[in-house]
């Protein structure tokens, strides 16, 4: 399952707290704690708490059960609109007295070339139908990206795109259609509303472990002189030895 779709495990969220975890930037770890459920792909939540008993007639309370979804090592290599394996049974005759039998359910997959007008290329992408018709309801490629959340995008690939397109346009990148400027000016117009600062784009999508390395490059490049840490740490000790007199 995609480490970036579900939230952290408690281990997890006591090792951020300390160490080089401690020092990741403050946007990169809000994003780690979002608890935002994926919108429902393969089952339909009933809207409502309670609903009529058509026998009886008596109000019933009624729960939404997520389905269970498997997401395969490579639904991280395309995006499949938050879609995957359903495992489940299956009657083997015509009537609920014949035996069950294990099946699995796998959405069919497509490969397609889908165009990106920020990076000006096209791509050959594995997806399912229900992705393009999210595409074509975002009027695009890339406002599928830069619109969808993690949760629903489910895709490391999905991620790595929309970092991709978020630096594109925060660093205005001139060799996007080099020869004519107006053109470039209207696509960066186009996702405006999508631009972020180049600090923060940098960081979308990256695993913890890809986290945790970039910031240990950047400390090596510019490392925080002992004497400041020690500084630190002492000022940290004062004022909890006040707060404790």
């Amino acid at each position: 399952m995609p480490l970036h779709k579900y939230p952290l495990r408690l281990w997890d969220t006591l090792k951020l707290r300390e160490g080089i975890y401690a020092r990741l930037p403050a946007h990169y770890l809000k994003s780690l704690q979002d608890k935002t459920p994926p919108t429902p792909v393969h089952w339909k939540p009933h809207g409502v708490k309670y609903k009529l008993n058509e026998i009886t007639g008596q109000r019933e309370r009624v729960q939404d059960v997520p389905i269970k979804i498997y997401y395969p090592p490579e639904s991280q290599k395309g995006l499949w609109g938050g879609e995957g394996w359903i495992c489940g049974f299956r009657y083997a005759g015509n009537d609920k007295l014949s035996n069950r039998l294990k099946k699995t359910w796998k959405p069919q997959l497509f490969e397609r070339e889908l165009y990106s007008e920020i990076l000006d290329k096209k791509l050959t992408i594995t997806v399912t139908m229900r992705t393009l018709d999210l595409i074509d309801a975002a009027y695009g490629f890339d406002f599928y990206i830069l619109k969808t959340p993690k949760a629903d995008l489910c895709s490391k690939l999905g991620m790595d795109l929309k970092r991709t397109l978020l630096l594109r346009l925060a660093r205005r990148d001139p060799s996007l259609h080099p020869n004519d400027p107006e053109k470039r000016e209207a696509i960066y117009n186009k996702y405006r509303e999508f631009v972020i600062p180049e600090e923060e784009a940098e960081w979308v999508g990256l695993t913890l472990e890809e986290a945790v390395e970039k910031q240990r490059l950047l400390e090596k490049k510019d490392p925080t002189p002992l004497f400041k840490v020690y500084v630190e740490e002492l000022v940290q000790q004062l004022t909890a030895d006040v707060k404790k007199s």
